[in-house]
């Protein structure tokens, strides 16, 4: 259990929060030019100028770049037509072709947005420079807009990402340790020396928790600084509310940690069935996918996760700013989820007089 509660948090936190970005880079970027011209190569240093992309290769023709895109060499293709100046030049108008490998759906999402940003771009400095003192004259004024990024100003995904992956470690490791270490009892066969003491069922069970939910609060407070020390995530709101939201928060796993040890006669089993509901709770927590991209059913089923409200309440809180009335939704659900599970695990509890 040491390595656990001791090394599994900081490499959690650490890693995971570096690792899983939403951010798409090094994409590895091909073209075929057969145009050859001055405006061809501009579009491709747009692309080679861009941190996104790393062009790796010219092919001479399409063919050899699909071959080298079906052995994985290469993410995207960029095909520029022969005439590509001279239609912009005589027609104002011109088409590009651009293949990507979407193996990974997602992923080619991000890369098709950011080749439309740079080809956009290219497109209005390119009719700048074909424009004649007459068309500027007539040239209708653009709309731009001016966004404002509230909550992440440097759209920086740790700051997103951190406080998911500290709701995770506490989860993970209070859940983990809080069943296996009944079924440890079991295990050894002190458990029916405990059972048949005058000891109550409940004094029992407090006894056995209690430190747990005093080590939930550790290694939030470890969290907490790896987020504010390392990655410099802002916490605009009161950390005494995420303690608060915490402290039933880890009833509610800890109620379920029990419940598992009471149907596990070895550690194994109980570390089984608690990862099979850590991994669901996880993918349908909005941890990494927003609940809305889900299909309905699975959003009705999420109102059922307790750790989908604990990341949403550590997000309003730490970005937001989020106060006592705005998370009292999420709130009075997890006291009732608690009072739910721990019911059932003191229920299925069986102590022998």
């Amino acid at each position: 259990m040491l390595p656990i509660i001791f090394v599994l948090p900081i490499l959690q936190l650490v890693i995971l929060s570096n690792a899983a970005t939403f951010e798409i880079k090094n994409i590895k970027f091909s073209y075929v030019d057969h145009d050859k011209t001055s405006f061809s190569r501009a579009l491709i240093e747009k692309f080679d100028a861009s941190t996104y992309f790393h062009v790796i290769a010219n092919f001479p023709s399409k063919k050899e770049a699909n071959a080298a895109m079906a052995k994985g060499e290469v993410d995207v293709i960029l095909e520029i037509p022969r005439y590509f100046e001279r239609d912009l030049l005589k027609q104002k108008n011109t088409d590009i072709s651009v293949a990507i490998n979407a193996i990974d759906g997602a992923a080619a999402g991000v890369e098709n947005v950011y080749i439309n940003q740079i080809v956009q771009d290219f497109n209005k400095k390119a009719k700048v420079a074909l424009l004649t003192p007459t068309d500027m004259v007539n040239t209708p004024i653009d709309i731009v807009a001016i966004p404002s990024f509230w909550y992440n100003k440097t759209l920086n995904y740790k700051t997103f990402m951190v406080p998911g992956i500290l709701v995770l470690l506490v989860t993970m490791i209070t859940l983990f340790l809080s069943g296996m270490n009944i079924v440890r009892e079991k295990e050894i066969g002190t458990l029916e020396q405990m059972n048949v003491t005058p000891i109550k069922k409940y004094q029992f069970i407090i006894g056995k928790l209690f430190p747990f939910w005093i080590l939930g609060f550790v290694l939030l407070t470890v969290g907490l600084t790896i987020a504010k020390v390392v990655f410099n995530v802002p916490i605009i709101g009161n950390l005494g509310l995420i303690y608060f939201y915490t402290a039933f928060y880890l009833l509610v796993v800890l109620g379920m940690g029990l419940f598992i040890s009471n149907f596990t006669d070895t550690q194994q089993q109980a570390m089984f069935i608690s990862w099979f509901f850590v991994v669901i709770f996880i993918l349908m927590s909005g941890l990494f996918t927003p609940i809305e991209s889900m299909p309905m059913w699975a959003q009705y089923v999420t109102e059922f996760n307790p750790v989908k409200y604990f990341v949403q309440v550590t997000r309003m809180v730490m970005l937001k700013g989020a106060g006592f009335n705005d998370i009292l939704p999420q709130l009075t659900k997890t006291i009732i989820y608690a009072i739910i599970m721990n019911g059932l695990a003191v229920w299925s509890y069986q102590k022998t007089t």
